[in-house]
């Protein structure tokens, strides 16, 4: 058990370091350009030069998406939690892990996810490499310990195939954090309505309301932006909303040990965000209605609240109508891709 150990940590140290490896711009090497195609208004995306994208690594890591054996009962996938119709999120507060053990946090979309700059909801993990042993090693999710992922997938000969042709070695915990990493930077969504009038110069695409909505977002009434900024509406930092005064989960603090942190969570993007309820990080708010009203309120006077957040007065009409914007923020195409349905 501890050689076990040993190897496991030698992983993980092994991906830290490439972490300080210099970073290459992305690349349109695939012989299927468009499935890393750019969205007008988006930046270049960095990626790890041991995991440039190509093909073949693109099929093997959706392969190992969709594949429950990489849960130790074989009863979910990546794709259980993380479905397609919700932008890659789940529709449940809490999502079942293998044998239906709860997770303890909200699962997060995955659009644009090879953006961001950390990972999970305190940010305690660097690269989207990285981010795939967690679900697989934790308890209430996949429960299975990497080295014995490898072996099982091992005795599946196409998989032995798959990695010597994407990877040049064995199907092994290197291939599969990074077929599945490859994979989920492919889930770029940048082709919704708001994107066709602002990046795409659609003027015709939001109507009067959604504009009222888009104006009060982007005003200093509101301050939405403050928050939720730039192409991917975040600003990637952790924040206190005020939703409670004390909180079953203590946040970024559980990585960090720092009381400032406290009950503290990373922004998340509101790309698609009408499909991805219900929200915050434990899902206790069910609809887009019941988010403004909270944030209408200022929220609760938490110690480490955001110091952006206050009463906002909010009219009904003003309610509509920022509702009406967020939902102009939803990529029907993206949804309905069928290059990522599991076929």
């Amino acid at each position: 058990m501890k050689l076990r150990a040993g190897i496991v940590l030698i992983l993980l140290m092994q991906a830290i370091v490439y972490i300080g490896c210099e970073k290459s711009k992305l690349g349109i090497i695939s012989k299927e350009p468009q499935l890393m195609e750019i969205p007008v208004g988006f930046p270049s995306m960095s990626i790890p030069e041991d995991n440039t994208f190509t093909t073949e690594r693109w099929q093997l890591g959706k392969k190992l998406f969709y594949d429950k054996k990489l849960s130790l009962n074989n009863t979910i996938s990546c794709g259980s939690c993380h479905r397609q119709e919700f932008a890659f999120s789940d529709s449940l507060a809490f999502s079942p892990g293998d044998l239906g053990a709860m997770g303890v946090s909200n699962v997060p979309a995955l659009a644009n996810i090879g953006y961001h700059p950390y990972y999970l909801r305190g940010g305690s993990v660097p690269t989207l490499e990285m981010q795939v042993l967690v679900p697989v090693q934790e308890h209430n999710e996949f429960n299975m310990e990497i080295l014995d992922l490898a072996e099982r997938l091992k005795q599946d000969s196409t998989y032995s195939v798959m990695a010597l042709k994407a990877y040049k070695r064995e199907l092994d915990p290197f291939v599969i954090t990074r077929a599945i990493a490859c994979f989920e930077r492919s889930l770029i969504s940048g082709n919704s309505r708001f994107d066709q009038y602002y990046y795409q110069n659609k003027k015709n695409a939001l109507t009067a309301n959604e504009l009222n909505g888009m104006n009060l977002f982007f005003s200093e009434k509101t301050n939405c932006s403050g928050c939720h900024r730039d192409f991917n509406f975040t600003n990637y930092s952790f924040e206190n909303n005020g939703l409670y005064l004390q909180y079953a989960d203590s946040g970024r603090m559980r990585f960090t040990h720092v009381e400032s942190d406290r009950d503290k969570f990373k922004v998340p993007t509101l790309r698609n965000i009408a499909l991805t309820a219900p929200y915050m990080h434990d899902g206790s708010l069910k609809n887009l209605e019941a988010v403004i009203e909270h944030y209408n309120s200022g929220g609760v006077n938490h110690p480490n609240k955001s110091v952006l957040l206050k009463p906002l007065h909010l009219s009904a009409q003003e309610k509509q109508d920022l509702i009406a914007f967020l939902k102009t923020l939803s990529d029907d195409n993206f949804i309905r891709d069928k290059r990522f349905k599991n076929e």
